[in-house]
Parts: C-alpha cells; sequence; structure tokens
C-alpha cells in the first residue's frame, strides 16, 4: 500500500507485519517514533499475540530480547547512539549465543560532546560485535530491509542490525510502499528456532569455553558471516519476486559502468552523491557511485568487481577512526588488494553536518584535478581548529575543547 507516512512509522509497520512475539523498548532520539507506533499497534490489538516490555535500559532491553529469543520468540528492539553503547555487552552474547533478533539502529552520533544527531559512529563503534550491519539508502529500503533481516536472522540463527540515518530518515515523511500482511505472510515463514530453552529437553548455553576450544567457536561465527554473503543477496531477490520491486542486496552500483572515479558510501548520502554524479556525468565527467548496503558481512568480491576498473576510489565517510581515519575505506582498501588505484578516504557528515551538492561538487572536482588528500575533512573549518590548537599550546589549562569551540562559533555570528 503506498501512503504518506514517516520513515520511522513505515517501518514500524512493516515489523508489526513480521509478526514479532517479544518486543523490548527503551525509547531514545531519534529511535523513539519506532517503539512508540509499535506500543499503539500491541495496544489496539493490531498486533497480537506479543509481549511488550518497557525495561529501564537499554542493557535490560537487549538482555530481554537474549532471553525471549533463546525462548523461542521471534524478536525485536531498536536503539540508536548512547543506548547502543549502553548495549555492548549483551551484543556480543546475542551474536556469540547464535539468536535471531533484530534491532533498528536509528544512526546517530555519539558522545563527548553530546549530540543528537546523524552520522555513523554508533553503529562502526560495534562493526565487529558479530552482529549483521544493513544499511538502508532511503525510507522504502529501511522498511524493506525489515522482513528480509527476519529472513536472514532465522535462516542463520545470527543477529542483524538494520540502520537507518537518524532524523534524515526517520523523521522524514515520504511516500512509501508499505507492504501488506499477506506479503509478508507469503514471503517471512513462521518462526522456527533452531536452538531453542525446553524444559523437557534442558541445555546449557552460554558456557564457558576454554583455549582449547575458543578459536574453533569464533570461526564459526565468521563461517555463518561469511555464509550470509551468499544468503542476503538470494533473500533480496526472493524479496523482489514477492513485492515486485528491489531493495536489499549486497552493494548498488551506480553509473560505475565506464566511470573513472566512484565514490563509496553507506546510508542516505548516496542519494544526493547520485543527483552530482548525474550533474557531473552532464559535463562530461566518468564518474559512478556505489552504495554498500551489507556493511557486515562485508561483501570483498562485490566491491571489487564493482571498483576494480576505475582509476581512483573517493570513499565518502560517516564515522572517524580517530588516529587513523578511515572504517569503510579499510574494508574497501582489503576489498582491492593487489589493485593499484588512487584511494581517498573523506570524513564528512559528522553530528549532522549537511553534506550539501556544492560541497561534493568542489570535492569530486579536487578528485578529478589530483588535488585531494589521501584524508579529507570535509568542510572542516581550519580557523576554528587553528585557533584552539593554539590556545592549548600556549596554555596547560586552556579549558575543554568542544566549550571553547563553542564560544568561538558564536563571537563569529
Amino acid at each position: 500500500m503506498l501512503k504518506q507516512t514517516e520513515g520511522s512509522r513505515a517501518v514500524a509497520e512493516t515489523v508489526s507485519y513480521c509478526r514479532p512475539e517479544v518486543i523490548a523498548a527503551y525509547p531514545i532520539s531519534p529511535q523513539t517514533h519506532f517503539v512508540e507506533e509499535l506500543s499503539r499497534l500491541v495496544k489496539s490489538g493490531a498486533l497480537k499475540p506479543c509481549e511488550y516490555v518497557n525495561v529501564e535500559s537499554e542493557f535490560a532491553a537487549m538482555s530481554m530480547c537474549i532471553g525471549a529469543s533463546a525462548a523461542g520468540a521471534r524478536t525485536y528492539t531498536a536503539t540508536a547512539s548512547q543506548g547502543l553503547l549502553y548495549m555492548v555487552e549483551a551484543l556480543y552474547n546475542a551474536s556469540g549465543l547464535g539468536l535471531p533478533i533484530v534491532m533498528t539502529v536509528a544512526n546517530r552520533a555519539i558522545g563527548a560532546p553530546i549530540n543528537i544527531w546523524n552520522d555513523h559512529s554508533d553503529t562502526m563503534s560495534q562493526r565487529d560485535s558479530g552482529w549483521i550491519q544493513l544499511y538502508a539508502r532511503d525510507n522504502q529500503e529501511a522498511a524493506d530491509l525489515h522482513p528480509q533481516a527476519f529472513r536472514l536472522a532465522e535462516e542463520l540463527s545470527l543477529p542483524v542490525m538494520v540502520c537507518m540515518d537518524g532524523f534524515v530518515l526517520t523523521h522524514a515523511w515520504e511516500r512509501i510502499e508499505v507492504p501488506e500482511q499477506t506479503e509478508v505472510d507469503a514471503f517471512l515463514p513462521p518462526y522456527e528456532p533452531r536452538q531453542v530453552l525446553d524444559p523437557e529437553e534442558p541445555v546449557s548455553i552460554g558456557a564457558m569455553v576454554g583455549p582449547d576450544a575458543f578459536t574453533e567457536v569464533r570461526y564459526l561465527a565468521h563461517a555463518k558471516q561469511m555464509q550470509a554473503l551468499e544468503a542476503i543477496p538470494r533473500i533480496a531477490e526472493e524479496f523482489r519476486e514477492v513485492f515486485g520491486r528491489s531493495s536489499g542486496g549486497l552493494v548498488h552500483p551506480y553509473a560505475c559502468e565506464d566511470a573513472e572515479t566512484i565514490v563509496v558510501v553507506l546510508g542516505s548520502v548516496f542519494g544526493t552523491v547520485c543527483d552530482v554524479v548525474d550533474e557531473m556525468r552532464e559535463r562530461g565527467v566518468r564518474i559512478g557511485a556505489l552504495a554498500i548496503t551489507s556493511f557486515r558481512p562485508f561483501p570483498l568480491e562485490a566491491v571489487r568487481t564493482v571498483l576494480g576498473g576505475a582509476r581512483q576510489v573517493v570513499v565518502l565517510e560517516r564515522a572517524l577512526a580517530v588516529g587513523i581515519g578511515g572504517i569503510v575505506s579499510a574494508n574497501v582498501r582489503t576489498a582491492l588488494s593487489g589493485i593499484q588505484l588512487a584511494g581517498h578516504t573523506v570524513i564528512a557528515g559528522l553530528g549532522g553536518r549537511p553534506i550539501t551538492k556544492e560541497s561534493l561538487h568542489r570535492l569530486f572536482d579536487d578528485a578529478i584535478a589530483g588535488r585531494l588528500e589521501p584524508l579529507t575533512f570535509l568542510d572542516l573549518n581550519t580557523e576554528l581548529v587553528e585557533r584552539e590548537l593554539a590556545r592549548m599550546a600556549k596554555t596547560r589549562r586552556s579549558g575543554p575543547s568542544a566549550e571553547n569551540i563553542l564560544r568561538d562559533v558564536g563571537s563569529n555570528r
């Protein structure tokens, strides 16, 4: 059904059609609208049978999901930013136990300093936690990824994060094709857990494993993620057959067939990048874009296939690995091992800073002209940074940088 709706509500409605039996909820912006809408659906009786549990923290939310999933229930939760960090210990337990929990993450910066706007710092910090990570390009794909996430999670018995940009997508109203219950039922079979706590057949889960077997257990976790590389495109194709539209998969190339320069991105900025690619193509510039949907597992072969014929690659990052620079870039370099081409890492959009077409045009022109550094911070205010560095060098008690920067910004207005 095509309707004008908010991204969060489209996702919540789609999740409800996946028939979750337990939802653990703890609100945090910009995730709150997911659990609010699901609460309304449970209370109204539109989603039943479902146990909706208001918990006291994000750690409790994931702990509740672990218990519910281990008991054989289809389980869902959502979080963002500091909430995801509060879950960390339980995140590793969920993946280590092989529990097929699905969680939406409304991507948001992590502090300090405090910031509620969008970047990918939160989920990137948990890229090695053992969860599959799927990044949505738009709200249609954000909704569509959830039935696929449940299929994938339950087929492989692995937890899945569906990552969508906070506020940029979660709070945007647009026309979205929200699926019908019959369509989701045709695509997503009833949950049959691979492992379940049963009083009639008692087992232990989460037992201590010593050095004699720990490597093998971790290898099996890796092997299951490698299986996901085959399952993700297959499930996306089955989704297309049922719903009549393409969503999900491993990667999405755009105008890459003859491109000499290819821009690699995750998430909603892909649309803006494609607009700039179109405008530059009109000038005769051979440029393309590649969106990576599956960041974990990372699709090395698919990325290598798309990028291998280019002369240079620009990776647009929405998170910063302090002390080294790029996160996605490191994975892209692994995919391109042995292929000689110029590579550039661009840190952009941190803490919700707009990534404009004007800035992207300048950035891509610099890349094509050979003026781009290996590591670039898009639209960095160097005057502010240099002023703070000088202040820090002048006196040991220079004060907190965040507050100093805010004062400097205020004085310039």
